[in-house]
């Protein structure tokens, strides 16, 4: 797959729990600090601001090929308890995109985490632009890279909201 496709990955896992659980889980921007071993930290850009579409906050992230950088997030869905998504960088072209949704089942909810690159200029930009006729594998190593993180990541908010870790 190429950049300009706008590659995405979703991963999907039913939760023992109240959706409330959930989604205070996944309305909060820390979780996915404690499970993905690229992002390091995060935080409100105003603390003492209302979660809502428009709020920002800063994500620090770590990469052994890329090394460390920080990207400005903007939450672009916000419906409680169902929908959380934020854009990187510019929400009208950003460098990524992530969203949590969950939605009550017969034994309790389905926890989806989707995300996708593109269609802005990201962290791949220069790798791709350096290595046009290696685009594909690049795309294809990021995206593997980001589903291995996002199946952490929704594996351990199940493992949260179900309390088999504190």
């Amino acid at each position: 797959m190429k950049y300009a496709d706008g590659p995405s990955v979703e991963v999907e896992t039913e939760i023992a729990a109240p959706i409330e659980t959930v989604w205070a889980l996944i309305s909060d921007i820390a979780t996915p600090v404690r499970f993905s071993a690229e992002v390091q930290s995060v935080e409100w850009d105003d603390p003492a601001a209302e979660i809502a579409v428009g709020a920002r906050f800063t994500g620090h992230n770590r990469h052994e090929r890329a090394g460390e950088w920080s990207a400005s997030c903007v939450v672009v869905a916000y419906d409680p308890p169902h929908t959380f998504g934020w854009a990187v960088n510019d929400p009208d072209n950003p460098a990524a995109s992530w969203c949590f949704t969950v939605e009550t089942t017969g034994d309790g909810v389905r926890l989806r985490q989707w995300g996708q690159i593109g269609p802005g200029p990201s962290g791949l930009t220069p790798a791709i632009a350096a290595m046009p006729d290696k685009e594909e594998q690049i795309v294809d190593r990021r995206m593997a890279e980001h589903r291995g993180n996002m199946e952490a990541t929704v594996e351990g908010i199940k493992a949260l909201a179900e309390g088999t870790i504190g």
